[in-house]
């Protein structure tokens, strides 16, 4: 059988684990986890790959380590589908692509991109159309100020302070979310989104320094 989305016992499995997130609480809970949250999504990811890439579902335990907040378990599921991101949780559907977090090597070069005429304005007309289709493109943990070596009054002064780019899309929780329908959100906005990628592909890329984080 394939995806036909997420139960209503799926956003009561969040409600709860958002009242009570402990180790009780999942253990007594864990086979709803695996069937109404974990089924889906791997149902859903296994349905696009062939058109977006290779798929990654995160654990749902949060790193504490390093946490003045020791909740044990993530309150949403979330998996990469090549350059996509897709989520769900008690609040509903969200997507996303694009770099979450840049390491600094490749923040050089994604400013360099940005200042330059030819490839600034590539990025203007790419982000110009995935807004017009309704989604949004966002800066990531901006600077307040210009950087070093570039001048505040540049054209593009909001896209150079950001330390990652990422368009993002939010659904609240409707009927359809338990439907097939969500194949089809999903898919489109990570078609739209796919500029975006190759823009950050071709004149980003990897990081000789340490793994971006993708979002």
């Amino acid at each position: 059988m394939g995806f036909s989305g997420w139960p209503e016992s799926a956003l009561d499995f969040y409600d709860g684990l958002e009242e009570d997130n402990s180790k009780s609480y999942w253990t007594a809970h864990k086979a709803l986890y695996d069937t109404a949250v974990l089924g889906p999504m791997t149902k859903l990811t296994e349905e696009l790959a062939p058109e977006f890439g290779a798929v990654k579902i995160f654990r749902p335990y949060r790193d504490v380590r390093f946490s003045a907040d020791k909740s044990p378990y993530k309150t949403g599921i979330g998996a990469v589908v090549g350059a996509g991101y897709v989520q769900f949780s008690a609040s509903g559907l969200a997507a996303g692509s694009g770099m979450h977090q840049m390491a600094s090597d490749q923040i050089a070069r994604y400013r360099q991109a940005v200042a330059e005429d030819l490839t600034g304005h590539e990025l203007e007309r790419v982000i110009e159309t995935i807004t017009k289709a309704g989604y949004e493109v966002h800066g990531r943990d901006p600077l307040k100020t210009a950087p070093r070596g570039y001048q505040a009054d540049h054209p593009r002064i909001e896209l150079l302070r950001n330390k990652g780019l990422v368009a993002w899309q939010e659904w609240p929780i409707e009927p359809w979310l338990s439907t097939a329908a969500v194949k089809d959100k999903v898919a489109e906005f990570f078609r739209i989104a796919q500029p975006v990628d190759e823009w950050l592909e071709n004149h980003v890329g990897p990081s000789d320094l340490q793994e971006s984080r993708r979002r």
